[in-house]
């Protein structure tokens, strides 16, 4: 039960979290409908460049679905099966980094390894091959959608391996199943409620990619809706054709999320006596070998190019790069945008975590109430169905009639990196403050502390950890964004991505490799910083329960 203070409380959250984040997104969309521009809609039917960007977008984001998700089940299977190999652990973690990493530094690493100077195009040279691989076009976007989604398609996979129940294992011993029939009867039956799923997120980031497809698209031909977005107002000033973009992209990200919505959720699987899981198939040698290779292949596949990365890096003059003033002041920018990203999307998420606790709470909500708790319950995910880069676009053709678009264009970046972090955050606090709530909500109640009290001596010595790791998470995807400042890129606004890309641009790949190692180093050490009490301990959820 929650006292009168903290329903108002409750009630004000969640009004001020609608009405901040509808109104950022409403300008935005509303500045696209309200552009007048020569043919209106009917580019989206006799621009034939359209409609080519369309089909390569599904196209790119179809194939690199399909190989993430196919290539990430048997290397969760060998994780699954070999627990007890050194470096298990080590192997994880490769693989969360990176989802961790800023993008434009993935792609420089790929580059260093998959590029025409690269040590794989370096290898075939020495062996006599005049024609190296070329990492641009169709083939280089999909291996760095491979790259970042593979590794995220497989901790998926995994998670849901590991909790099928330990009885199915001795049950599958006991009747000496071959691994081909534990595949089709215990792993399968576990992985296919859960590839929908993987595959709709998977290919809604590759729909929605951008950096990746800017950097390696290789030209007209291999241009996603988001590159063609940018390149219509940032190079071509085309404003008709970018809003039709816009609109076509919103079109395709929202079937995609109508097609997720169709697939049911996984189930939960039956009763358990709650042993720890031994699996037996993965104790023969060829199970072994067969496991051991999947592992070495992605443990080289992954590690190449961040070892590219950090080693390019330290061939730079990274003490030069430190001292330079466009650094600093890139530094300096992108450090602020951070932080203010970070705090606005750590204040919407606590408001409106809040206010659907209090609606929840309430013994007889009205019809009204129920309506504001299902708003609450979407408004996070907005920016799935509004990429930032149709966002971007809003606002800059919202801010084209000030006549000054550098000046607002720090406060729209931060409310744009904003949005699109407030998803993971409310996804790491929401836990935390549930349990908070059911283990100190009577005690608080009954005592009577309230504002500043409750907080210095209740609130945060137990929720620091998820707050800590929720910012500094949300630190870390503003500081690598690059698709947010790409059309207000300017003197007046540069951050670590964008003076990296405009170094890239200028053919100064030394200095680039430098940058990108200082801004991965610091987007590293923040997401380290916060990867402790991300999940709540199991005897706080035990004596939550019991109170």
């Amino acid at each position: 039960m929650l006292g009168r203070r903290q329903r108002l409380t409750g009630f004000l959250g969640g009004a001020f979290s609608l009405a901040a984040i509808g109104t950022f997104v409403g300008v935005a969309v509303l500045a696209l409908l309200g552009y007048r521009g020569g043919r209106g809609f009917t580019v989206l039917f006799s621009d034939p460049l359209l409609l080519s960007v369309l089909r390569f977008t599904l196209l790119q984001a179809a194939l690199s679905t399909a190989l993430s998700v196919m290539l990430a089940i048997p290397i969760a299977r060998a994780l699954a099966r070999q627990t007890r190999f050194p470096g298990r652990m080590w192997v994880i973690r490769l693989m969360a980094v990176p989802m961790g990493l800023p993008v434009l530094i993935g792609a420089l690493g790929l580059i260093g390894i998959w590029g025409r100077q690269g040590l794989l195009n370096d290898g075939l040279l020495f062996l006599g091959k005049a024609e190296p691989v070329s990492i641009y076009g169709l083939g280089g976007i999909l291996l760095a959608h491979v790259f970042f989604n593979l590794p995220l398609a497989a901790r998926l996979m995994l998670a849901g391996l590991e909790r099928l129940p330990s009885e199915y294992w001795l049950m599958s011993a006991t009747l000496g199943m071959k691994p081909r029939a534990i595949f089709r009867f215990i792993e399968w039956p576990a992985l296919r409620p859960l590839i929908p799923g993987i595959a709709g997120l998977v290919f809604m980031l590759c729909a929605t990619s951008f950096t990746l497809v800017l950097i390696l698209g290789g030209g007209p031909a291999a241009t996603t809706l988001e590159v063609a977005i940018y390149q219509a107002l940032r190079f071509d000033f085309d404003p008709e054709r970018a809003v039709s973009l816009a609109f076509l992209q919103i079109a395709v990200t929202a079937l995609v999320l109508v097609a997720m919505a169709l697939f049911p959720a996984p189930r939960e699987y039956g009763q358990t006596l709650g042993r720890a899981s031994r699996r037996f198939d993965g104790e023969s040698l060829t199970a072994r070998l067969s496991d051991g290779a999947a592992l070495v292949v992605v443990v080289l596949f992954l590690a190449l190019p961040l070892g590219s990365v950090a080693v390019s890096g330290l061939r730079a003059d990274l003490f030069k790069l430190l001292t330079e003033a466009a650094f600093l002041r890139a530094a300096a920018t992108s450090l602020a945008i951070a932080l203010g990203s970070a705090l606005s999307a750590l204040l919407l998420a606590l408001a409106t975590i809040h206010a659907q606790t209090v609606i929840s709470l309430l013994q007889r909500p009205s019809l009204a109430m129920r309506g504001i708790s299902i708003l609450l319950s979407g408004v996070s995910s907005l920016v799935l169905l509004v990429p930032t880069i149709v966002l971007a676009t809003g606002w800059f053709m919202a801010l084209r009639s000030t006549g000054d678009i550098a000046s607002f264009a720090p406060v729209v970046v931060v409310g744009i990196n904003a949005l699109m972090s407030l998803p993971f955050v409310m996804r790491v606090v929401a836990p935390a403050l549930e349990i908070h709530r059911a283990a100190t909500g009577r005690l608080v109640l009954s005592l009577g502390i309230h504002g500043f009290s409750k907080l210095r001596l209740i609130d945060w010595p137990l929720l620091k950890k998820p707050l800590l790791t929720a910012l500094s998470f949300a630190m870390a995807l503003s500081l690598g964004d690059l698709g947010a400042v790409a059309l207000f890129g300017s003197e007046k606004i540069t951050t670590l991505p964008w003076l990296i890309y405009s170094r890239m641009g200028h053919y100064r790949t030394n200095d680039a490799d430098g940058l990108a190692l200082i801004l991965g180093m610091i987007c590293l050490l923040l997401t380290l910083a916060g990867t402790t009490g991300v999940q709540p301990r199991k005897d706080e959820a035990e004596n939550a329960e019991r109170i």
